[in-house]
């Protein structure tokens, strides 16, 4: 049987007078074999990497598995607060015994917050100051330097609170250290977007900001600024294909609607005037956004580098949809209170409850060779374990997705003893095809395979 079809650039984008969108992987974009069409196997497998950090460390006795008789890795049980993760337990790796040395205090006294968040991703030395800053690079920054020109974006830099970069947050230390945890060089931070609307923009908009103004003032929907090329393309395309467009353009545009909604509400509660863009007041829709934006930019190839913020070091959000009050880092200092550690037990449940969200839709998006966990790795925790004492050793952290087949999963692994977290940061850049000499204080690499 002989086979014919039009072969597609696995970079294809769509493009209209103010956007441009990127298609998911398609058969069309996989090379022909000799009488039929070759498998996704034969196409090359990018590595996407996103970070998620959490503020004010955890209640550590919850967060850790238990381990089986046998002592092997595979062999452990979930945790209360990591129950949200049992769907995809065998796609993740719980990692005990990380530590970040540069966040301890040392000789720079107080301050534990602003260097848990700066240490996260460079595991590098802030420089106690709330003037000139220094640090170090971050590891998704590493990664996309090296990956400048493949993908549209670079990374991409998400939060659900805003940044101050200037004045002192924490002991003397510049609130740039507490509200970034992506670091270009030494000195610079990258920008994170906290309102879905632009983030959404920064990942597919073009053109000026008038026409952005214009195209948001009409409400036309990016699927509609980009349908005749999306129907040119659509002709040569078989009914798999179709299949995944149609089930793509449905979730771009479920992403926006939800946008939309969040705008109208928050323009109706402020007074008569123009609100072009809306911020999320409630913090599972907020982070679901932005967790769906993540997804969308992996599946379409726009970035393979995401990070996400859930608060800034030492944020006092107060998750009254949990019945809640009091401030998150206030509480964080719980001296042992019943009724403060399970307050804090439930925070730590319903965050994870949102970073399995993720991962779920990451497992139930298919990609070359799998799902889009298994060609991704999501890190997520925390610079503290025990917010308590201000504990920067045995770090609350999770590895899931199996970077292409390169990462063994479903397993609780040791560290050992105060492992450099940076060890973890130069596995990672390896597995990403970025490999870099050393990062932060690294002295090796973490074995994941």
């Amino acid at each position: 049987m002989n086979y014919s079809r039009t072969l597609i650039e696995r970079r294809t984008l769509l493009r209209g007078s103010a956007a441009v969108l990127g298609l998911p992987l398609l058969e069309a974009m996989t090379p022909m074999a000799k009488s039929a069409f070759a498998s996704a196997e034969a196409v090359s497998r990018p590595v996407r990497m996103a970070c998620i950090f959490v503020p004010n460390g955890v209640i550590m006795p919850q967060w850790k598995p238990t381990r089986g008789e046998s002592g092997e890795d595979t062999d452990w049980e979930l945790s209360p607060t990591l129950q949200p993760l049992a769907s995809v337990k065998q796609k993740i790796n719980v990692i005990s015994n990380l530590a970040h040395d540069n966040g301890r205090a040392h000789k720079d006294g107080a301050g534990d917050h602003a260097r848990c968040c700066s240490t996260f991703l460079t595991a590098a030395r802030p420089l106690k100051t709330s003037g000139s800053i220094r640090l170090g690079v971050s590891v998704d920054q590493v990664a996309a330097s090296q990956l400048a020109g493949q993908t549209r974006l670079p990374s991409i830099e998400l939060g659900l609170s805003g940044s101050r970069n200037a004045g002192s947050c924490d002991s003397g230390y510049s609130c740039a250290y507490s509200s970034n945890i992506s670091w270009r060089n030494e000195t610079q931070p990258m920008p994170k977007e906290t309102i879905p609307r632009l983030a959404f923009e920064r990942m597919f908009g073009t053109g000026n900001s008038a026409a952005r103004r214009e195209t948001n003032r009409v409400r036309r929907s990016i699927l509609d600024v980009v349908r005749s090329d999306a129907n040119r393309l659509m002709k040569d395309l078989g009914k798999s294909d179709l299949r995944k467009m149609d089930e793509y353009f449905t979730g771009v545009r479920e992403i926006e609607q939800r946008i939309e909604r969040t705008e109208q509400q928050d323009a109706a509660a402020l007074p008569d005037i123009d609100v072009p863009y809306g911020r999320v007041d409630g913090f599972r829709e907020h982070a679901r956004l932005m967790f769906d934006l993540m997804v969308v930019a992996f599946q379409t190839d726009t970035t393979r580098i995401a990070t996400l913020m859930l608060d800034m070091a030492g944020g006092n959000r107060r998750y009254t949809d949990l019945g809640i009050s009091d401030g998150h880092h206030g509480m964080s200092h719980h001296r042992d209170k019943p009724e403060l550690v399970e307050n804090l037990r439930k925070i730590d449940h319903y965050l994870v409850e949102q970073y399995a969200y993720f991962l779920q839709k990451l497992e139930s998006t298919s990609d070359a060779g799998g799902s889009l966990l298994d060609q991704s790795m999501v890190l997520y925790g925390s610079g503290i374990s025990d917010g308590n004492r201000h504990r920067h050793e045995d770090l609350p952290i999770v590895l899931a997705g199996g970077a292409s087949g390169q990462v063994k999963t479903g397993r609780y692994i040791d560290a050992g003893e105060e492992c450099p977290m940076a060890n973890l940061f130069l596995s990672m850049l390896d597995l990403m095809g970025t490999p870099a000499e050393s990062i932060g204080d690294s002295s090796g690499r973490l074995a994941l395979s």
